[in-house]
């Protein structure tokens, strides 16, 4: 981190003082609900065993002798806390099987039988390797419904047992309560915790080797992006040095569950204190996050994208070790995404890469960001045009005079005034203040008159006076500033260009009104 003497001194070249780095780096709490529902949708927090095994795929007549030999709920209870071992192993493959129906099982109505401690009981029967399954995986289904129903799992004392059976010399067993305590992992970071004060790192950590089958290594990962999950508190710090190596391993794998479970491990990692985000950065994973960003599937460019977006939601340091790992060079083509939701990724990693140091902001400009950027704030859905709209805000805040020139020339103006007729009226406080920087480079260069033309041609000045009657009144206020300062005519001194005949001055064109020469 920069000393504070350092930090006022970068702050006197930025022409809004007003604004320090923390405030122009948006943290992922600020973007909006449609990213956290795009992690909902690619990473479901817990699953239901519903896997039907070959002894179960019964002919029709088979299935209509199954049916009619099915136990009643009443019967399940009764077989359960019998003592023949072959009336209990009926009694919890039948549970299992009500509990793994596609459509509303009876999860509560199991609950309120009072069965869960007998099956939990059944996990520690090593006697019986059938029973102890059955019964995982009916726990397991049970525990992957609402917080209460996980709870009724957790309270019967199932954690414990299902870290044991992480060693568990049967693989089957073994994968069954990895998905187990995955569910219990998934309700949030209070059984989180609790697994971790179990210990279940280091036996879950064990399981994974090249020796691993797909399958079950897909539920291991995904079980560790559990473990990795939530926030308030954190996971952790320990924990998580002990899961980063197994993840940065993890990354190099070629199929997409496990890459995409991973990716999600190290979003929820970085989504947080720049402590938090170095853990990650000096794992030297950002390479290959960054080329996990160019993965046509979905399910990999999604999460790996959030990573890099919020590393660069820290300090200029973690921001440049994004920049070196290569994300410039993919940002244009996640700018153009054909999904908005990528476009809008993107746009906000970018806005925090723009409130960096000129440096940064001048590698953005060398890597070609500003065409897609421009081209985004015109054409995009209105939640990405929205970052770009703090992509641009950002950097009139924090670039130099020239690189401003060189914003204005990109085209961004025209776009950027367009979207004054937005609803939103926070995003129209952003351009008004990135408008007023604006102004304030065109005052350096002695073009302010030119500027005030250029912004009156494009329709703006229209914009910003029925800005006037807008119902917020810190928007109206905004408009107000801008107009008495720049648009008032002759008696405004503002409005006069100061003469500079040693700096570059502007040259203003609307031949073109969506390119302009300077």
């Amino acid at each position: 981190m920069p000393s504070m003497n350092e930090q006022d001194e970068r702050m006197k070249k930025f022409k809004n003082k007003g604004k320090d780095a923390a405030a122009m780096r948006r943290q992922r709490v600020e973007v909006n609900v449609e990213l956290r529902k795009a992690k909902k949708d690619e990473q479901i927090l817990k699953r239901r065993n519903i896997t039907i095994t070959l002894e179960e795929r019964l002919s029709p007549e088979q299935e209509k002798k199954d049916a009619s030999a099915q136990l009643s709920l009443e019967e399940i209870i009764e077989g359960v806390n019998a003592k023949s071992l072959e009336i209990q192993l009926k009694a919890t493959q039948a549970a299992r099987r009500m509990l793994s129906r596609h459509r509303n099982p009876p999860l509560n109505q199991i609950i309120e039988a009072g069965i869960i401690p007998r099956l939990v009981e059944f996990l520690s029967r090593n006697d019986n390797i059938t029973l102890q399954f059955e019964a995982a995986w009916a726990l397991t289904n049970i525990a992957s419904g609402t917080s209460d129903q996980t709870r009724a799992v957790v309270e019967a004392g199932a954690v414990p047992a299902f870290i044991d059976l992480l060693s568990s010399p049967h693989m089957h067993i073994s994968e069954q309560s990895v998905w187990a305590l995955g569910n219990i992992a998934g309700d949030g970071p209070l059984y989180r915790d609790s697994l971790i004060k179990c210990n279940v790192i280091p036996p879950l950590l064990a399981l994974v080797s090249p020796a691993t089958p797909i399958g079950f290594l897909r539920n291991i990962t995904w079980t560790l992006s559990n473990l990795c999950r939530n926030k308030n508190p954190y996971p952790p710090l320990e924990a998580v040095k002990q899961i980063l190596p197994v993840l940065v391993c993890l990354l190099q794998h070629e199929d997409k569950d496990i890459l995409s479970d991973t990716c999600w491990a190290m979003s929820y990692l970085t989504d947080g204190s720049n402590d938090r985000i170095q853990i990650v950065v000096d794992t030297g994973s950002l390479p290959r996050l960054v080329q996990l960003t160019a993965n046509p599937e979905l399910m990999v460019l999604t999460p790996s994208l959030r990573v890099i977006g919020n590393v660069v939601t820290g300090t200029d340091e973690q921001t440049q070790s994004a920049i070196d790992a290569g994300v410039l060079a993919i940002l244009p083509q996640l700018l153009r995404h054909s999904k908005p939701t990528i476009q809008k990724e993107a746009a906000w990693a970018l806005s925090n890469i723009a409130a960096g140091p000129c440096r940064q902001i001048q590698q953005l400009i060398t890597c070609g960001l500003l065409p897609p950027l421009v081209e985004l704030l015109d054409k995009g859905e209105f939640k990405a045009q929205k970052e770009a709209v703090w992509a641009v805000a950002n950097f009139t805040t924090g670039g130099t005079v020239q690189q401003v020139v060189e914003l204005v020339q990109s085209g961004a103006l025209k776009p950027l005034l367009n979207l004054l007729s937005a609803r939103d009226g926070k995003t129209i406080l952003v351009i008004l203040d990135t408008i007023s920087n604006l102004f304030l480079a065109a005052e350096k260069l002695g073009e302010t008159e030119k500027l005030c033309v250029l912004v009156e041609e494009l329709g703006g000045l229209e914009k910003i006076e029925a800005l006037q009657t807008h119902d917020n009144n810190m928007v109206y206020r905004a408009a107000l500033g801008l107009i008495e300062r720049y648009f008032a005519g002759e008696e405004n001194p503002g409005f006069q260009p100061e003469a500079d005949q040693d700096r570059q001055t502007f040259n203003f064109s609307s031949e073109k009104q969506d390119l302009y020469d300077f």
